[in-house]
C-alpha cells in the first residue's frame, strides 16, 4: 500500500521539485546576468551580434522586388529575452510613441519661451529722387531707417502659467503612453513566444505519435507474419499511422505560420525565420496574495496617472480660457534711428518706453464656452479613471485565478502523462502476450499524445497568465 501511494504522489513531488529548480535557475541566471554586465563574455557578444544582424532596413519605405529578397535564408533560434530586446529596438508603434514624446517636449519648450522677452530689430534702406524739368537735373537721397524693439508681458491673468503647465501635463501623458506601449508590446511578444513554443511542442508530440504508430504497425505486421495476428489489426495500425502523419503535417504548417507571425511582430528582415530557443517550463512563481497584487497594480499601472494628467491638463486649459477675460499688461521699449546720406546732418535717433494694457469687456461668451468644454473634459477624465481602476482590478483577479488554476492543471497533467506512458507500456505488453487488442494499444497511444499536449498547454497557459499578471502589476519608475 505504501508503494502505491508513493507512485500516485510521485508526479506531484516532481512538479514541486521542478518549480523549485526553476526558481533556483532564475536566481542563478540573475546573478550571472549581473556578472555579465560587469564583464562581458563571448556569449554576450555573440548574442549582441545576433540581435544586430536581425535589425530591419533603416528605410521604412523599402519593399522587396525580387523573389530572392524574400526567400528564407535560415532559421535563428531566439530566447524570450532576445525577442523582447528586438521588439524594443524594431517595433514601429514603440518608435512612433517615442517621437510623440519628443514632439510634446518641443511644445513645452515653445510654451516656456513666453517666460522670456521678445526682441527684434528691423531696418530698411531706400533711395528716392525728383526730376527738375526746368534745369534738366535730378535730386536723389538715400535713407536708412532702423528700429530695435523689446516686448514682455508682465501680467497675463494666469494665461502664461496655465499654458506651460498644460504643456508639462502633455509631456507626462506622452511619456506614460510610451511606457504603456512598451508594456503592451512586451506582453504581445511574450504571448506570441509562448504560442511559438506551443507550435514547436505540438510538432514534437505529433512526431512522437508517428513513431509510436510506426512501432505499433511493425508489431501488428510481425504478429500477422507469425500467424497470431489478423489483417484487421494491421489495417487499424495503418489508419492510426495515417492519422498521426496528417496531424504532424498540420502541426508543421501551424509552426511555420507561428514563426512568420512572430517575425512580423518583431519587424525582422524579410529573409530570416526564427525559432524558440527557450525550453517549455514554468516561467516562475507569483508569491503575493490577491489583495497585495491588486494594490500594487493600482500603484504601478501607467493608465491611472495618465488619466490624472489628462484631468490636470483640462484644468489648466480651463484657466487659460478664463484668463482671456482678465487684464493683460505688458511693457515695450523701442529705439529708432534714421540717417539720410549726404544731407550734412548726423543720425537722428530716439527711444520710447511704455506700458500696454488691455481688458476684454465682451467676447460673446467665447471664453466661458471654452472653459465649459474644459470642465467637461475634466469630468470625462475622472470617469475614465474610475472605469480604468475597475478594469485593472478585474484584470488582476482574472489572471490571478487563471494562474492558480493553470498551476493545478500542470500538476494534474504531469500525473496524467506519467499514467498514460505506463498505460501504453501495459497495453503493448498485453497485445504482445495475446491478451489485449490493437484497439487498446491505439487508444493508449492517443491518450499519451493527448496527455503530452495537455501538459504543454497547461504550462504555456500558466506562463501566459503569469505574463498578463506581471503586465497588470508592473514595476515602473515614478517621479
Amino acid at each position: 500500500m505504501n508503494f502505491i501511494l508513493f507512485r500516485v504522489h510521485y508526479p506531484w513531488v516532481t512538479v514541486l521539485v521542478a518549480i523549485l529548480m526553476t526558481t533556483l535557475a532564475k536566481t542563478a541566471t540573475a546573478q550571472t546576468t549581473a556578472q555579465t554586465l560587469q564583464s562581458p563574455s563571448p556569449t554576450t557578444n555573440n548574442s549582441q551580434s545576433i540581435l544586430n544582424n536581425l535589425s530591419p532596413n533603416p528605410n521604412p519605405l523599402l519593399f522587396p522586388t525580387k523573389p530572392e529578397e524574400v526567400r528564407i535564408q535560415g532559421t535563428v533560434p531566439l530566447t524570450l529575452a532576445q525577442a523582447l530586446e528586438l521588439a524594443r529596438r524594431n517595433n514601429p508603434s514603440l518608435q512612433a510613441a517615442q517621437f510623440q514624446v519628443e514632439r510634446s517636449r518641443s511644445a513645452l519648450r515653445e510654451a516656456q519661451a513666453a517666460l522670456l522677452p521678445n526682441a527684434n530689430v528691423n531696418g530698411n534702406l531706400s533711395n528716392s529722387g525728383n526730376n527738375l524739368f526746368t534745369g534738366g537735373s535730378t535730386e536723389s537721397s538715400t535713407t536708412f531707417n532702423g528700429q530695435a524693439q523689446i516686448n514682455y508681458n508682465l501680467f497675463t491673468s494666469g494665461n502664461r502659467q496655465a499654458r506651460i503647465r498644460s504643456a508639462e501635463e502633455q509631456v507626462r501623458i506622452e511619456e506614460l503612453n510610451l511606457e504603456n506601449q512598451s508594456l503592451v508590446i512586451g506582453l504581445n511578444v511574450a504571448t506570441q513566444y509562448y504560442n511559438l513554443q506551443g507550435a514547436d511542442e505540438q510538432v514534437r508530440i505529433n512526431r512522437s505519435a508517428v513513431e509510436n504508430a510506426q512501432a505499433s504497425l511493425r508489431d501488428t505486421q510481425a504478429r500477422l507474419q507469425a500467424g497470431v495476428g489478423t489483417q484487421f489489426d494491421v489495417l487499424q495500425a495503418q489508419v492510426n499511422l495515417a492519422n498521426a502523419q496528417q496531424q504532424l503535417t498540420n502541426s508543421i504548417a501551424q509552426q511555420q505560420i507561428a514563426r512568420r507571425q512572430f517575425g512580423t511582430l518583431l519587424n525582422l528582415p524579410q529573409s530570416v525565420d526564427i525559432a524558440a530557443a527557450d525550453p517549455v517550463q514554468l516561467a516562475g512563481l507569483w508569491q503575493q496574495t490577491l489583495e497585495q497584487t491588486i494594490v500594487q497594480a493600482f500603484q504601478n499601472r501607467p493608465e491611472l496617472p495618465q488619466f490624472l494628467a489628462q484631468r490636470n491638463q483640462a484644468e489648466q486649459q480651463r484657466r487659460q480660457a478664463l484668463s482671456q477675460l482678465g487684464p493683460q499688461l505688458g511693457v515695450t521699449g523701442t529705439y529708432n534711428f534714421r540717417d539720410i546720406y549726404n544731407d550734412g546732418i548726423s543720425v537722428v535717433d530716439g527711444y520710447s518706453v511704455g506700458l500696454q494694457s488691455s481688458l476684454t469687456l465682451f467676447d460673446g461668451g467665447a471664453a466661458r464656452a471654452r472653459a465649459a468644454q474644459s470642465r467637461a473634459n475634466i469630468a470625462i477624465a475622472e470617469t475614465q479613471f474610475a472605469n480604468q481602476r475597475d478594469q485593472i482590478r478585474f484584470d488582476v483577479e482574472q489572471f490571478y485565478v487563471q494562474l492558480q488554476s493553470n498551476l493545478d492543471n500542470v500538476q494534474t497533467s504531469t500525473l496524467a502523462l506519467s499514467q498514460a506512458r505506463e498505460a501504453l507500456q501495459i497495453a503493448r505488453l498485453r497485445f504482445q502476450a495475446g491478451v489485449g487488442t490493437q484497439t487498446e494499444v491505439i487508444a493508449a497511444e492517443n491518450d499519451l499524445t493527448r496527455a503530452e499536449g495537455n501538459r504543454v498547454t497547461a504550462i504555456l497557459d500558466y506562463n501566459r497568465a503569469l505574463a498578463n499578471l506581471q503586465r497588470s502589476v508592473t514595476a515602473r519608475n515614478t517621479r
